[in-house]
């Protein structure tokens, strides 16, 4: 749930629910208020950019239709011959990877850097009918999905608003926050009468707080999801993360790319050459021997980066079930030197895998995408429905006036301090929620002690803030 529901006054607003635990209502409502009205703005962006990017998979499919597919043929060159098809077409630039047509009717992907007028950050893709060696095209590649650019230009829009750096704080900002919003919504509407739930027979209001409530029910566990999995790679929280999972030994692995330099010094491939014929034992037996462990398509080949390093093989394969498993292949003897499995990572890094993929729409393809397209659809409707509340709570002319201050001064020592501990650790670990929270609380301590000491009465039972 995204933005809270105003305030009623307090007779209407008790909860049924009693218990130790009914002090903390005043102050979770006070909370969702505020991190819906002032948080929801970026909420609303993050999600009308996810829901465009649900989209962009099968948008890429219908617009690079030509340089994506070819006509089936009877039988596929040797990949050293459609890479050198590829140099020719594209001589500039260093060929950084290869991925082979992963499926019959699909192009061969040759990757090059370097390349005058491509981002630094991204590669050039140079598509190759592997059936007769011709150049389809070539188009911006980035990251490891291999968008295009029209899946590049929307993934940026929701990552950092084309911002770089400094707009990737919007995206950190909305998931930082978006778990906060959803649970606090949940406490809220479970510690309501179950009369005042109903949506049916309703209006006005009480409609929309129907409406706001049910469907931010049924959604809050696809909105803690994305909240956690999107912060994994954020700019902050996501280095917090990494900074955890190392110091617990459940970082991501690599294959090892190391080979002994000895008497086949010099005689491996270039780094960068693409591993044409004349250099080591080429790709085709580095694609072979890959082939011999059992690495199937989809896979992505990267050459050597000196002379003591090994080629490197892996799949890349995201869709379910993942496909994540590498060899490293002496580039002077053809032979596998190092092996890495998926099912060798640790748990945290499987879970950081498919938990990514997950939320980028590929771990469940067609059906991942709808899903993340119907939470952006709801989180938007919820959103719409927060600020139409505090409309009418103003009756329809106005914006309605804040929850009242002061709910803090309610709850007991025996939940207030742990409370506050636990809030700390998470600001500190999760620094665009603490900030901000720190932020919102000097605030409205410093208004509320205006107020006070100007003999202004504070709404609400608690009276004004001391």
């Amino acid at each position: 749930m995204t933005t809270a529901p105003p305030a009623v006054p307090a007779e209407a607003s008790r909860p049924a629910a009693r218990g130790r635990w009914a002090p903390l209502r005043p102050l979770v409502l006070r909370l969702h208020f505020y991190a819906g009205v002032l948080i929801a703005p970026f909420l609303l962006v993050a999600a009308v950019t996810g829901l465009l990017y649900a989209g962009s998979f099968q948008a890429e499919r219908l617009v690079y239709d030509h340089e994506l597919t070819v006509p089936v043929g009877e039988r596929e060159l040797p990949l050293s011959a459609q890479v050198a098809a590829a140099r020719e077409a594209r001589p500039e630039g260093t060929v950084t990877a290869v991925r082979p047509a992963p499926e019959a009717g699909a192009t061969t992907r040759v990757l090059l850097s370097g390349v005058e007028g491509v981002d630094p950050g991204h590669t050039l893709a140079v598509f190759v009918d592997p059936y007769t060696g011709k150049v389809r095209g070539a188009l911006e590649q980035y990251g490891s999905t291999g968008a295009l650019p029209l899946r590049t230009w929307i993934d940026e829009l929701h990552r950092d608003l084309h911002l770089g750096e400094t707009g990737r704080l919007y995206s950190e900002l909305a998931a930082s926050w978006l778990w906060v919003v959803a649970g606090g919504g949940l406490v809220l509407w479970f510690s309501r009468r179950r009369a005042l739930r109903r949506v049916r027979g309703t209006s006005g209001r009480r409609r929309t707080l129907g409406l706001h409530g049910t469907v931010g029910v049924w959604t809050a566990a696809g909105f803690v999801f994305l909240s956690a999995t999107g912060l994994t790679w954020s700019a902050y929280a996501g280095a917090n993360i990494d900074e955890l999972r190392t110091s617990l030994g459940q970082a991501t692995p690599s294959v090892s790319a190391a080979v002994a330099v000895g008497e086949h010094a010099g005689h491996g491939t270039a780094a960068g050459t693409g591993g044409t014929a004349g250099h080591g034992v080429g790709l085709d037996r580095v694609l072979a021997a890959a082939r011999a462990k059992g690495l199937a398509d989809p896979v992505e080949i990267v050459p050597p980066a000196g002379a003591d390093s090994a080629w490197v093989v892996r799949q890349v394969r995201r869709a379910w079930p993942t496909k994540q498993d590498s060899v490293a292949v002496d580039p002077a003897t053809g032979q596998v030197t190092d092996e890495l499995r998926f099912a060798d990572y640790p748990v945290l890094a499987k879970l950081t895998r498919w938990g990514i993929d997950l939320h980028t729409g590929v771990l469940f393809g067609l059906a991942n995408q709808i899903a993340l397209a119907l939470l952006a659809l709801a989180l938007i409707l919820l959103i719409l429905w927060g600020y139409r509340m505090w409309w009418q709570r103003g009756r329809g002319s106005a914006f309605g006036r804040p929850v009242p201050r002061g709910a803090w001064a309610e709850v007991p020592p025996y939940l207030l301090v742990p409370a506050l501990a636990a809030v700390a650790v998470l600001g500190w670990f999760v620094p665009l929620l603490g900030i901000p929270l720190a932020g919102f609380l000097t605030a409205d301590i410093v208004l509320g002690e205006i107020a006070y000491r100007r003999g202004r009465r504070a709404y609400g039972r608690a009276g004004g803030v001391k």
